[in-house]
């Protein structure tokens, strides 16, 4: 079929004002928020219904297009960018909250729905949907579920995973697959919903989603700990986890990134502290309240200089978007920001703290450190030109040793930035030659023609 006669079948599929074929509006959806390079899709194609996301995907299939789903496209790790001569795929016209059952604590969305609207949605009826990425004002319930994104809250909450209950989803033949289900336990067949979490497009496109929901704390407090350096504040993020204290939030900053986000924000940011913890405890009041006070304690006793308790809730919000403004300030500092998620066990953090400090002056790198440091996600941050080839270089390299050290501390690539492109040289190394076949071989019956996302997470052959 010739290419203008694949055009009329998307047409007559979505609308011929849903398929976009210009130069410019191609190289929209050519990147994403990794630093690799575009690539132009042949095509962008934007359904309105379940219906032509099923008869779109047997299209691209029968034809042999490679395809790539995409929601806003803040992946960090290379998921969205197309294949070339590819049709990308885009679902923020599927953006509908079905349901939200306010009597069995769940909701049904379209892959679209953008999750700062759906926690909002949720947050009316009484109810809390923890997931909370960095990205979540523009980032899709479908992009968050292909990535299995964390977010600040991941130390008590958990991820995206543990809220996923099902699914249905389309298959390359444009097969309706349906798994999980709106109850608490379902043990039916294989846990395809599982498997399909963090799969990033290569196994199969999200139609629907099953989402469950939980009441929200009665109490919270936020507190920030000033620490005179990184490494007494890493010792006290692994002393309270030692203390058996699980906390809603336990976040770590640098103090590059505390100047940066307060020259950014001016959210009153103590910039000549070494190290910031900020914390927040949640739960029964009085469970707050006793929680509280140890925290308090125990950075104390770690040697924190200072600790401020929110009094309210805008001192409150202020703080967090201070910490979620730590990535969009870093990132004006310089041409090219790469940001990583490699995660160690908790009680490495100390260690892993010390290593990219290391990293950073051997390599003579800008690195500016902060993260979900409660559950070892540290978020290590490279400011650099990649139009300089030499210091390039010496980030590709400080890159290949931040990936060597964590693993070597019993980590992992990726706590919640997915392996896409970017990672997928290095996914043997974690795990083995034997994993990675297996996984090869499951995508080769799934996908024989090889049309989902391909290239991303398990690579070529």
């Amino acid at each position: 079929m010739t290419k203008e006669a694949i055009i009329k079948e998307f047409e007559a599929i979505v609308g011929a004002e849903n398929v976009m074929t210009g130069e410019t509006d191609r190289h929209a959806y050519s990147y994403d928020a990794a630093v690799l390079d575009s690539v132009m899709p042949a095509l962008v194609v934007r359904p309105r219904t379940s219906e032509a996301l099923g008869a779109l995907t047997k299209l691209c299939n029968d034809n042999g297009l490679p395809m790539t789903v995409r929601g806003s496209g803040t992946n960090l790790s290379g998921g969205t960018i197309p294949h070339p001569g590819g049709v990308v795929v885009l679902t923020n016209g599927l953006n509908r909250i079905i349901e939200i059952n306010e009597a069995d604590m769940y909701a049904i969305v379209e892959p679209g729905v953008v999750t700062a609207q759906f926690a909002a949605e949720v947050a009316k009826r009484g109810l809390f949907y923890p997931p909370d990425p960095g990205s979540m004002a523009v980032s899709t319930l479908g992009g968050n579920v292909a990535e299995n994104a964390g977010g600040l809250r991941g130390l008590k909450y958990g991820v995206t995973k543990d809220y996923v209950m099902g699914m249905e989803f389309w298959d390359v033949n444009g097969e309706l697959v349906k798994t999980g289900s709106r109850t608490v336990k379902c043990v039916t067949g294989y846990n395809l919903a599982g498997l399909m979490v963090a799969s990033e497009g290569t196994l199969g496109v999200f139609d629907k989603i099953i989402l469950k929901l939980i009441p929200p704390a009665q109490a919270a407090k936020s507190m920030m700990a000033v620490f005179p350096s990184m490494k007494a504040a890493s010792e006290t993020v692994a002393a309270i986890i030692a203390n058996k204290i699980v906390p809603a939030t336990l976040e770590m900053m640098d103090n590059f990134t505390i100047r940066t986000v307060e020259n950014f924000r001016g959210a009153g940011l103590p910039v000549d502290a070494a190290a910031l913890l900020l914390i927040e405890v949640d739960g029964h009041p009085a469970q707050v309240a006793d929680e509280a006070a140890m925290v308090e304690k125990i950075c104390k006793e770690n040697g924190a200089t200072e600790m401020k308790v929110a009094k309210d809730a805008a001192e409150r919000d202020a703080v967090w978007q201070a910490r979620r403004d730590a990535l969009p300030a870093l990132a004006k500092l310089k041409p090219t920001c790469v940001l990583e998620d490699a995660t160690v066990p908790r009680s490495k953090i100390p260690a892993m703290i010390e290593a990219l400090e290391q990293i950073a002056k051997e390599l003579n790198l800008t690195i500016g450190t902060f993260g979900h440091a409660g559950d070892g996600n540290l978020h290590p941050t490279i400011l650099t030109d990649k139009r300089d080839k030499e210091e390039w270089k010496r980030v590709e390299k400080g890159i290949d040793m931040i990936f060597d050290k964590a693993l070597a501390m019993g980590g992992t690539l990726s706590g919640e930035h997915g392996i896409g492109l970017a990672k997928s040289k290095y996914l043997a190394q974690e795990t083995s030659k034997a994993t990675l076949a297996y996984a090869r071989r499951m995508k080769s019956v799934l996908d024989p023609k090889g049309i989902l996302n391909p290239d991303k997470i398990v690579g070529a052959e």
